[in-house]
């Protein structure tokens, strides 16, 4: 059963190239949200077993969406990593005071996001 993945961004091309990454990975089942507030109505219905969230979107920022994701029941423990365009050096001290289990800068390198997806916990 492939792993659920809400990748949440701004911009429409690396939600097509994120998506199309997560097919050709395998074992991922990706749905893609645009802003905040998409991504708090899809994480109702898709029930996400991995987060992956821009820092920069138009309604929110990546760490207060990840705020709102976690007060949803059932996303307390869900895995999140923040992807951002922002030097990782930069952003990983306060993406990890946000509660984010890890930081990729974009554009997304493929080995160390499947590398990262690879170390989690099999999914409930």
């Amino acid at each position: 059963m492939p792993r659920r993945l809400l990748y949440v961004d701004d911009d429409r091309i690396n939600l097509l190239l994120f998506e199309e990454l997560c097919r050709v990975a395998g074992g991922l089942e990706m749905q893609g949200a645009a802003s905040g507030e998409e991504a708090l109505e899809l994480a109702r219905a898709f029930r996400p077993e991995v987060l992956v969230i821009d820092l920069h979107l138009p309604d929110t920022s990546g760490y207060a969406l990840l705020a709102a994701l976690r007060a949803e029941a059932g996303l307390a423990e869900v895995p999140a990593f923040l992807c951002s365009a922002e030097d990782p050096a930069d952003v990983r001290e306060a993406a990890r005071a946000a509660g984010f289990d890890g930081c990729w800068a974009k554009p997304v390198d493929v080995g160390a996001l499947l590398a990262d997806l690879e170390r989690l916990p099999p999914a409930r």
